[in-house]
């Protein structure tokens, strides 16, 4: 009796189980997701404000994380800025990854006047020092003053906006490859519409590389959140991620003698960031063997 044949995703997912690393990080992420989003749920400290009377407290039974300047709980606090933070890396990932996958294929696909256009927006964009240019973007924010509320989806947007070009230009090169192979031509013999070549047969093929792209941006999101937040440009309080809580920890003493303050965000975004890549790394190898370093 013939073994039957696993699916490409199928075989993608056993070759990912064999990446230790990988699935490493993969753990972690999924540790920090629960951390974050549920364990909220679970700590009584969610709902409580400024506590005077227990101020910069050392981590204790009651405090595992001890507590900030203004008395609140730092563990619980660090939940919460998880969730704003993976929120934001997220989200921009998505947009930036349908923005550039859309113009990508737009670009590879008609050429022309319109890989004209798309291309060269994207060299203006890339041409631009990327940190420089969201903090110009932040500081026309902060002088507008946009509703704290609100800050979250202009800094994802921001964030979207200079991390498309990246992306169209490898899904174009991608797009100019798969338009000389056999499938796509039989779609023009056939008179498909380019709806349905762009979305049914080029887009599928591109996935790989997508998905693997969408990975590693993520950390480059949170970073780029996490450090636009340091500077009091990205999230501001009352709202907690974790780069406004290293900025908390903002003096001499507190870097001396408070290190519960700083310590426990800044290696929640360095382990976060590594766990996506590890992660990515696996993927790429997973989802293109050819690709595996030896």
């Amino acid at each position: 009796m013939k073994q039957r044949k696993s699916s490409l995703w199928g075989q993608v997912f056993q070759r990912l189980l064999k990446q230790k690393i990988a699935l490493l990080g993969l753990g972690f992420l999924i540790f920090i997701f629960v951390f974050s989003f549920i364990g909220p749920f679970f700590s009584p400290y969610v709902n409580l404000g400024v506590n005077p009377t227990n101020i910069n407290q050392p981590p204790n039974a009651t405090h595992w994380l001890g507590t900030d300047k203004l008395g609140r709980d730092v563990l619980t606090r660090l939940m919460l800025a998880g969730r704003i933070s993976l929120t934001v890396g997220l989200g921009a990932m998505v947009m930036s990854v349908t923005i550039g996958s859309l113009l990508g294929i737009m670009a590879g696909y008609y050429r022309g006047i319109v890989d004209q256009i798309v291309m060269r927006t994207a060299d203006v964009l890339m041409t631009l020092p990327g940190l420089p240019l969201l903090f110009i973007m932040a500081a026309v924010m902060s002088e507008w003053k946009i509703p704290t509320e609100h800050r979250l989806y202009i800094v994802m947007l921001m964030l979207s906006l200079v991390g498309w070009p990246g992306l169209a230009r490898l899904v174009r090169s991608q797009v100019l490859s798969l338009r000389e192979r056999q499938f796509i031509q039989a779609t023009d013999a056939l008179g498909l519409r380019d709806r349905r070549k762009l979305l049914n047969h080029l887009l599928p093929n591109i996935v790989p590389l997508l998905i693997v792209s969408g990975t590693l941006s993520v950390g480059g999101a949170i970073l780029s959140e996490s450090t636009l937040s340091y500077f009091g440009l990205g999230v501001v309080p009352p709202e907690a991620s974790w780069g406004n809580m290293i900025t908390a920890a903002n003096s001499l003493i507190d870097f001396q003698k408070r290190p519960w303050l700083w310590i426990p965000p800044g290696m929640a975004i360095f382990m976060t960031v590594i766990s996506i890549n590890l992660l990515g790394d696996g993927l790429r190898d997973a989802i293109d063997p050819n690709m595996k370093r030896r």
